[in-house]
């Protein structure tokens, strides 16, 4: 219980003493606003790792060269722990917005940190809301900005994947930036395994070879979301835990 504890204290001292730091971000970023928005992802990566450390989280990454620095990617990830939001935004080289759902938008400071962050909401019951959500993103990536799905639509409870939403790739599709499958494994160990307390768990996080969608079948380009879960599931069987 002490290591949940204190990743609490350290979630509720960061918003409470992110306050004053949104306002003198929203100043830099009237003078500079890339430098604000590296300033801003740089410390929120600083805490994840520093949160990821105090729960003595053994962490493997394998792969992470495939990531391309010059450009903009979709990263996709299987899903089954909240962590796996701290195991990959600690790793990215720039921007990258998380798309999570509406419901986060109740939490106050939490979602300024995440608007800062380029994260997009989705309201799974709004279809309409949801079109617009993609819409989004493909203007971000257009603008440099990547973006990370977890196109099983919610956690898994056992650890096997659920199906991908062949909706999600489409910001990948429309835009013709490299898709980066992410195979995480074992992530639920540290907490919701043994929920409340928190446990020092070994867990791999591999990043796969960039996905081209043009560079597909038009079959795989049809249900590219399922050849990409393909891709993530030969990694996870591939894992030595």
């Amino acid at each position: 219980m002490i290591r949940f504890i204190l990743v609490v204290l350290i979630v509720l001292l960061y918003l409470i003493v992110g306050i004053p730091i949104l306002l003198i971000e929203w100043l830099i970023g009237k003078i500079n606003p890339r430098a604000r928005d590296i300033s801003s992802l740089r410390m929120v990566q600083g805490i994840f790792k520093f949160i990821l450390w105090v729960t003595g989280a053994k962490i493997d990454y394998i792969g992470h060269e495939n990531v391309p620095k010059d450009q903009a990617v979709l990263y996709v990830g299987n899903h089954s722990s909240y962590f796996d939001i701290l195991l990959t935004y600690s790793q990215c080289p720039d921007l990258t917005g998380y798309v999570a759902k509406a419901e986060m938008l109740k939490y106050p400071l939490l979602r300024d940190w995440m608007k800062r962050l380029y994260c997009l909401f989705l309201d799974r019951s709004d279809m309409r809301a949801g079109m617009q959500m993609i819409l989004t993103g493909i203007d971000y990536i257009k603008k440099g900005i990547s973006i990370c799905i977890f196109p099983e639509g919610t956690r898994s409870k056992d650890g096997k994947m659920l199906p991908f939403k062949e909706g999600s790739m489409k910001m990948a599709t429309k835009t013709g930036c490299p898709i980066i499958p992410i195979a995480i494994s074992n992530s639920a160990q540290i907490w919701e395994a043994h929920f409340p307390k928190m446990k020092p768990a070994h867990v791999v996080v591999e990043y796969g070879a960039p996905i081209y969608p043009k560079e597909l079948s038009k079959e795989e380009q049809k249900f590219i979301g399922a050849y990409t879960q393909q891709k993530i599931q030969e990694m996870l069987d591939s894992h030595q835990i």
